[in-house]
């Protein structure tokens, strides 16, 4: 039944997809609402008289991660004032109910300098006899340094999975938060000012980061540069470690300037060069900002036309002087929120705001949630859903009540392009069209039939060994093999001699194929799982609430609940015969002891379509 309702639904999207955006008006209980032409580029407040249901959807979308009828039903009744404000200004709003991250108990302060390289890490144990609070063996017993091999590895592994805790549990977060817009700007300062785990290889320097990026989300500006640039994951990502006096790197006075302020074209090589000199001298000890003195320039530099014995702080007060850099914060966030392509003179136009209130960040925001333009045709449909907010704002308008393990949310946003918490570059995700591809349009669609129908194999706790290659190693040494036997891939060890059994026990320091079973192993037995149940959305139930009675007012509930564009009545009208004919009947309530699957498969079809990807 399931692959022929999988080739159901490819028939049925392949005929009536490509004729979705083309053709009559929307089904859908919103009136599809754009502002006239004439409000593109104006920042002039939208008037109450203009404030509707469909409006107040957009903003909780775009604002938020989207929410369910009674959510935008509550926005609509408010004026756009009271709507924004709402968002905005969620200082007060509790938030208790939502918990802290659980840690698996993972780290220890023998840790606390884990060595760059599993080299470093043996080279140490040689010189000392011991490295990461693990002694080596004594001399002469083959494979002496195993422990050491073994400890580096084990926290490599062990911070991977914990960081993949953490994206579920952020996920959470916006899911569950009574303050979305908090949420969501967090997610774009983390794509900002990007950092990975897979460098950083640390987790908790990561948590750390969520919280600085929470705590700043819609608070000032500089004071949240400052705060980026003092962050461990922040200073270890971009080498501050080897950014000293006489010998400074140029990674984060480049990216500081070319990324996270001004962009490309508005400082010189040299000005790169005397801010890294700036910075010289600052670290971090453990998950604490520190700066040496002792490796820190207090040189005279000239940086941006202004010289004097500069600091860190400094050079970056310098920069938030730049017109430059109001301009370009205030345009990348409106990217992120409206449309890709705001005129120079709306670019010009925000930043202004952004500058005159102090790089104050709510004045901006209102600003821009306020604004004709926000509610213009420009804006409209133009806004293409990264994978994460595609798959919260999915969750969201399903009435999931939590983030399901099945299937998996990390391994289900990777798939879509986006490792949370491991951006591809400093420059994080590069937005907007690069989302979507006819690949990535059809795994998203597949997606959605995998929240919608989980695959109940997937319910079984996942093998950890077996999918990393490190599996056979560890089911021969379950089996009683030697080190030697265990590794040796190119025959049966059951069948090999004793002579080639022990050339194989030769001498040497470690073997890290049976250090990355040893990690695993270890490091699964501390972890603390994630919860492995499906999405609990209840379909019929949604629908009878609404008040709909036939499938015809069904079909016509989920597109108004579900897409923020119109779709052809040809799309419409298929699904209506689709329902139907799965059902057997147009009476719902004839149909209800029945009702769930049908409906699940026509809200697949809706998630399945273009106009679903746009937020």
């Amino acid at each position: 039944m399931r692959t022929r309702y999988h080739l159901g639904v490819a028939a049925l999207v392949a005929a009536l997809a490509l004729g979705a955006a083309a053709g009559a008006a929307a089904q859908s209980p919103a009136d599809w609402t754009p502002g006239p032409t004439a409000w593109t580029g104006d920042l002039t407040p939208i008037a109450a008289a203009d404030w509707n249901y469909d409006r107040a959807e957009h903003l909780l979308g775009r604002a938020g991660f989207s929410g369910t009828p009674q959510e935008i039903r509550k926005l609509a009744e408010m004026t756009p004032e009271e709507a924004v404000s709402a968002l905005v200004d969620y200082d007060d709003i509790a938030n208790d109910h939502l918990e802290p991250f659980e840690h698996s108990g993972f780290w220890d302060e023998t840790l606390a300098s884990f060595p760059p390289s599993r080299p470093a890490a043996t080279d140490l144990a040689m010189r000392n006899g011991a490295s990461m609070g693990v002694r080596v063996k004594p001399e002469g017993v083959n494979r002496h340094m195993q422990p050491v091999s073994d400890r580096f590895f084990y926290w490599l592994r062990a911070t991977a999975l914990e960081t993949r805790r953490v994206g579920y549990w952020w996920a959470e977060r916006m899911l569950d938060s009574h303050r979305p817009l908090e949420e969501k700007m967090a997610l774009f300062w983390h794509g900002h000012f990007a950092t990975a785990q897979n460098k950083v290889r640390d987790y908790r320097k990561m948590l750390l980061q969520i919280d600085t990026f929470e705590r700043h989300a819609t608070g000032n500006f500089g004071e949240l540069l400052v705060a980026v640039a003092q962050d461990p994951g922040m200073l270890y990502y971009l080498d501050a470690g080897v950014n000293v006096k006489g010998a400074a790197n140029e990674n984060f006075a480049r990216e500081v300037m070319e990324l996270f302020t001004m962009g490309v074209g508005n400082y010189s090589e040299r000005d790169v060069r005397e801010a890294a000199r700036a910075f010289t001298g600052w670290n971090f000890d453990n998950l604490d900002f520190v700066v040496h003195e002792a490796l820190h320039d207090d040189g005279p530099k000239t940086f941006l036309g202004r010289t004097g014995n500069f600091d860190g702080v400094e050079v970056l007060e310098i920069i938030l002087e730049q017109p430059a850099t109001a301009d370009y914060i205030a345009s990348k966030i409106y990217r992120f929120f409206v449309r890709e392509d705001p005129s120079p003179a709306l670019q010009a136009e925000l930043g202004a705001v952004f500058r005159d209130n102090d790089y104050e960040l709510k004045p901006l925001l209102r600003t821009i949630f306020l604004s004709r333009d926000f509610y213009g045709p420009a804006a409209y449909g133009a806004h293409i859903k990264g994978p994460v907010v595609h798959v919260i704002t999915m969750l969201k308008q399903l009435g999931a009540p939590d983030v399901p393990g099945v299937p998996d949310f990390n391994s289900t946003t990777i798939a879509l392009g986006q490792h949370l918490l491991n951006p591809p570059s400093v420059a994080g995700w590069a937005q907007g069209r690069s989302w979507i591809t006819p690949a990535l349009l059809q795994k998203r669609g597949n997606i959605a039939f995998e929240y919608l129908f989980p695959d109940v194999i997937d319910f079984r706790d996942p093998s950890f060994l077996a999918r990393r290659g490190d599996g056979e190693v560890g089911a021969r040494l379950r089996a009683g093999y030697d080190f030697g036997a265990a590794i040796a891939f190119d025959g049966d060890p059951a069948r090999m001699t004793a002579f080639d059994l022990s050339a194989l026990e030769r001498d040497e320091l470690f073997n890290t194929r049976v250090s990355g079973y040893r990690a695993w192993a270890e490091a699964v037995r501390k972890l603390i799982p994630t919860p492995r149940g499906a999405a609990r959305v209840d379909m019929a139930k949604m629908v009878f609430e609404s008040g709909a009675k036939t499938t015809a007012e069904a079909v016509d509930h989920l597109l108004g609940r579900l897409l923020r564009m119109p779709v052809a009545d040809d799309f419409r009208d298929g699904l209506v015969t689709f329902l139907t004919d799965e059902l057997g009947t147009a009476d719902l309530e004839r149909a209800r002891t029945y009702l769930e699957d049908p409906l699940r498969m026509v809200t697949h079809l809706i998630m399945s379509t273009p106009e679903y990807q746009i937020g």
